[in-house]
């Protein structure tokens, strides 16, 4: 199999302007949100013989949120986090920075999937969000945080219908373009108050801080390897010769190596790649009559996210979701090309007013996908172990969702969200190679068919009859 199969998939948005391709050539290969002085020095790895009430693993949004709930749930509980990594190194402080009401990775997904309970589980992702928001404000966690809303917006005829014209928040393509002004959108959905904008690397660092204040001892570059169960709880081993005992873990690693083969054959990896620019000028932002608290996503299958940063630049993501073949998690997969340049045509075909202006920054980040589109759940060990995985983007709002489910599995107790089929449901499982790749393959190139013509073909309608799906 070759190493890049799945270049002939990539396409450029239809309306693609003739941008000389190359924009972010000499932009710095590193995620915009880490590249600050502002970044915390790596916290001692740990050593020696530890103890613990529960033990985190893993230090990214899942494992930040469910040790500081922890000990936010029952104060003077001893809680220990180790991270293989740093804080924000990888998906955490890899995305766009938006924080969404949703758990369900958007409304439809959640309606077909749970229709019984959608009700319940909006209004729980609403719940979910106001307490990020009151999180952010009780520790005085500088991250940005802005709860402008999500606009959806359509820039294929086929698209409009799925706004739904009839019903309130639809505008039409002058409304939309006075929200945001672009010429390529058609029609748009703004929904208020349902998502917010955030530097998502600052509020994990706030989220850490906030968790030592409350006693949990956090350990970088300290990599689980070996869990067990042993008859006064669980002990891991680690690669800095650490060994921790403790009462109950969770386990929050998401794309990387889970110790349950279950979870780990439910999700598979998927890169997601990002630009940003240089900062706009005051002529250059008012060009654009964009409120920088409002997020933007489009409405194609392969579809961009985008929004203003606090120091005034546009950070364009996503189209792209590239899945390597055996599943492959490497270094090497950071910086591709292709996709760059699909995302610098696809910017200079929404934004020709800003003509000319260069990317500083480009970066890639590897998420976990589940065949369901959001997370999934389990315990293991006769219930001293939890786990959550398979977010599939939107994570930066639902990982708090997950830290709060995991905690309510190992306390044992029925809850309002471990009762919900979204919880006790697991997904189909991805097959192994080489049908993953294969399977994966149909699928991506469908939908970019799918977005060209507005027909779901055969091989889309037995996937969703299936409950089946890949997305980023």
């Amino acid at each position: 199999m070759p190493d890049r199969p799945e270049t002939f998939l990539t396409s450029f948005h239809p309306a693609a302007a003739a941008w000389p391709v190359g924009s972010f050539d000499g932009s710095a290969l590193m995620p915009l949100w880490l590249d600050t002085p502002a970044r915390p020095a790596p916290r001692a790895s740990a050593t020696g013989h530890l103890e613990a009430d529960l033990l985190v693993v893993g230090g990214g949004f899942t494992g930040l949120w469910t040790a500081l709930r922890a000990v936010e749930r029952h104060p003077g509980r001893s809680v220990v986090l180790i991270e293989a990594d740093r804080i924000a190194e990888h998906a955490t402080g890899r995305n766009g920075g938006f924080c969404e009401a949703s758990i369900t990775h958007g409304e439809s997904n959640g309606l077909s999937r749970w229709p019984a309970e959608y009700s319940r589980l909006h209004e729980l992702g609403l719940r979910n969000l106001d307490g990020i928001e009151e999180t952010v404000n009780r520790y005085g966690i500088d991250c940005g945080f802005a709860r402008g809303g999500n606009l959806a917006v359509a820039t294929r005829a086929h698209e409009v219908a799925n706004l739904k014209p009839e019903e309130a928040g639809f505008l039409d393509a002058d409304a939309v373009r006075a929200v945001v002004n672009s010429p390529t959108y058609l029609a748009g959905r703004y929904t208020p108050g349902k998502g917010a904008v955030l530097d998502p690397a600052r509020l994990a660092w706030g989220l850490a801080d906030a968790a030592e204040r409350l006693g949990v001892r956090l350990h970088e570059q300290t990599r689980l390897l070996d869990l067990k169960r042993r008859h006064h709880g669980m002990e891991a081993t680690t690669d800095t010769g650490a060994v921790i005992h403790a009462r109950e873990v969770v386990v929050a690693t998401n794309v990387f190596r889970s110790p349950f083969a279950r979870a780990r054959w439910s999700i598979v990896p998927v890169y997601d790649y990002v630009l940003a620019t240089e900062p706009l000028s005051d002529e250059q932002l008012a060009s654009l009559n964009w409120d920088p608290s409002i997020g933007v996503s489009d409405s194609g299958n392969q579809f961009h996210y985008y929004r203003v940063t606090p120091d005034r630049r546009i950070l364009w993501g996503g189209y792209d979701a590239i899945y390597h073949y055996g599943r492959s998690i490497s270094a090497e997969h950071d910086d591709r090309r292709a996709t760059f340049e699909v995302l610098s045509q696809n910017f200079a075909a929404t934004f020709p007013q800003l003509r000319g202006i260069r990317f500083t920054h480009r970066w890639s980040g590897v998420i976990d996908t589940s065949s369901r589109f959001c997370a999934l759940f389990g315990t293991t060990h006769r219930g001293r172990t939890a786990y959550a995985t398979g977010f599939t983007g939107l994570g930066v709002g639902a990982s708090r969702f997950a830290a709060d489910v995991m905690l309510d599995l190992l306390a044992g107790e029925p809850t309002e969200r471990t009762r919900l089929e979204m919880v006790r449901q697991k997904p189909l499982p991805f097959p192994p190679e080489p049908l993953a790749w294969i399977g994966i393959q149909l699928t991506r190139w469908s939908m970019a068919r799918e977005d060209a013509t507005g027909k779901r073909n055969l091989w889309l309608r037995v996937m969703d009859r299936l409950g089946l799906g890949f997305d980023s």
